[in-house]
């Protein structure tokens, strides 16, 4: 049961950080980044290619490159997708940008397919020691994965809620209209969101291929889908809510696997609590809060 736990929050840790970058974009612009799976998976190629010309056992500070690496890539990348598929849509009925972000979706996809479509394996840079606490077996990854994300994630809400560009964030979530008016530059605020959404799926990959030890260019898809699920299930728009979601989504899979008969029903979790929560609360578990969006 504890390990079991454990393997919950890993994945919970790394669902959230990808949900955390589904909710900052709806939050300011209320749109679904589709996309938002593929910053994700090309942060991992991103991070496997750089410590892959390194030497085996580069050690901690090309792990921590590897994560500034990914996570610029994947932020400038996010960037660039706003400005050439959602930015020329922006004021389009709410479906065009959808349309826009699906296809953003499937290009950048086929994009790494066309290059290399079998699986390519994620360089450790660190060996990975294992320890045991009371009958229950503890991985050194495992902990490093939770708690870089929750330092991450609290940087993120330290961001929003104590810096003047994070005001100026929460005020375009507001009106952007309004935001506009009394100087707020709403389209570098929109470009900064992309950005840090990116980065924070940029790091989610670089543990994603720590974690399972490979990359592929179509890994984002199952992850992007139930980040997403978190999202809603956290009450999408909400960063303590993406959060939220994301663990208790990962520890209901984890338990899932462990309990179910098949443990490939695991993925079934997702999906079923995607329609509970619509059925039940569609405005999330803290939903309530969405008055302040990001």
């Amino acid at each position: 049961m504890a390990e079991q736990l454990l393997n919950g929050l890993t994945l919970g840790g790394i669902y959230a950080l990808i949900a955390l970058g589904y909710t900052m974009v709806y939050g300011v612009l209320l749109m679904i980044n589709f996309a938002h799976s593929e910053l994700f998976m090309w942060g991992g190629v991103a991070g496997a290619l750089f410590l892959g010309i390194l030497p085996a056992n580069a050690g901690a500070g090309a792990l921590a490159a590897a994560f500034v690496l990914a996570m610029g890539a994947s932020g400038v990348l996010a960037v660039f997708l706003d400005r050439v598929a959602y930015a020329p849509v922006r004021r389009s009925p709410r479906l065009t940008p959808l349309i826009s972000a699906i296809g953003a979706s499937l290009f950048l996809q086929n994009l790494v397919f066309l290059w290399r479509d079998s699986q390519m394996a994620f360089p450790q840079p660190l060996a990975v020691r294992s320890f045991h606490c009371g009958p229950l077996a503890v991985n050194g990854l495992q902990l490093f994965i939770i708690g870089g994300s929750v330092a991450l994630m609290g940087a993120l809400t330290f961001f929003v809620r104590r810096t003047k560009m994070g005001k100026a964030m929460r005020a375009v979530a507001q009106d952007a209209d309004t935001a506009e008016l009394m100087g707020i530059p709403v389209n570098r605020v929109i470009a900064l969101t992309f950005f840090i959404g990116g980065a924070l799926g940029g790091a989610a990959g670089v543990m994603n291929g720590l974690y399972y030890g490979s990359v592929k260019y179509n890994m984002g898809f199952l992850p992007g889908v139930k980040a997403f699920t978190a999202a809603v299930l956290g009450g999408i728009g909400n960063l303590p809510g993406a959060m939220l979601g994301g663990f208790l989504l990962g520890v209901l899979e984890a338990l899932g696997a462990g309990f179910l008969p098949e443990p490939e029903w695991k993925d079934v979790f997702a999906f079923a609590v995607l329609i509970l929560v619509l059925l039940l609360r569609p405005s999330g578990l803290l939903g309530e809060n969405t008055s302040e969006k990001v």
